[in-house]
């Protein structure tokens, strides 16, 4: 196998994060996760260690991403297990529930910029710097609706969060261009977790039918996602790459042909989602 790495990802606990977890040891590269809390972070551990081959290992504390201090911990907790840090993925993210803005509460309101914005500044600069000093590294940040400026009913908040992290992303690779840390992107596309899921019963009927149709065409499983990202971002090396699962492309592809032949339900959770809503 290629050089052992070693991969820090933040909110490694459940969906994405997990699954690039989980790939990264498939492939024998130590990996580091974190989660809101230390039992969260043991059950997940406990859960993709067994596929770790070529005597990787999962490791990973408590943190909150907000909390520069606990971030700070996770670098050190990583280099203390295992000496140096390859690659920092600020996966950790939150999702307001699709309603708009002035019928959001004032947690969603503060929480999600914080998570996804000062989360990921936080992990930027505390591996920029530990980086810098072991001399190489590479920071990619996640990449999600609102990115390239879309706008949709109900993601305002998360939207305009992707979208400032994208401008960050971007001043980060002009700062960072010449020096030992490459720096870029990570774009997972629509991907079905438990947190897409979670807006079922507070939408209206018509509203959940067309995010579900609109899923069944261009979303996707983590399973099918993760092990695609994890193999580009281990062989990039160049400064500024957009590592992108689900390109502009590949949408209106997959929407073109949704005209022709209908995708049917590429994910039977969904109908389970209204079963219950029903019952």
């Amino acid at each position: 196998m290629a050089e052992q790495k070693t991969v820090v990802v933040t909110g490694g606990t459940r969906g994405i994060g997990k699954g690039l977890a989980r790939e990264l040891l498939k492939r024998g590269h130590n990996t580091v996760i974190c989660g809101r809390t230390q039992e969260a972070v043991n059950a997940a551990i406990s859960d993709i260690s067994g596929d770790a081959i070529d005597g990787a290992r999962a490791a990973g504390i408590a943190c909150d991403v907000t909390n520069h201090d606990q971030v700070q911990a996770l670098w050190g907790f990583s280099k203390q297990e295992f000496r140096d840090v390859d690659i920092w993925i600020n996966n950790a993210g939150m999702s307001n529930t699709r309603f708009p803005i002035g019928h959001l509460t004032q947690d969603d309101v503060e929480a999600i910029p914080a998570v996804n914005l000062v989360g990921s500044m936080n992990g930027s600069q505390v591996a920029l710097q530990g980086m810098n000093a072991q001399g190489h590294g590479a920071l990619y940040n996640f990449e999600g609706f609102g990115s390239n400026g879309m706008k949709q009913m109900g993601m305002s908040l998360y939207g305009c969060t992707k979208f400032g992290l994208t401008y960050f992303t971007k001043a980060l690779i002009k700062e960072t261009k010449g020096g030992p840390v490459i720096v870029g992107y990570m774009s997972p596309g629509i991907v079905i977790t438990d947190l897409s899921l979670r807006d079922r019963g507070k939408m209206p009927p018509e509203q959940w039918a067309f995010v579900k149709k609109v899923y069944n065409i261009i979303a996707d499983r983590v399973e099918t996602v993760t092990p695609w990202l994890v193999d580009h971002v281990l062989a990039n090396t160049e400064h500024g790459a957009r590592i992108a699962w689900l390109t502009r492309g590949k949408s209106l592809k997959r929407f073109l042909m949704s005209r022709f032949k209908p995708p049917g339900n590429r994910f039977p959770e969904l109908d389970e989602v209204d079963e219950k809503a029903a019952a």
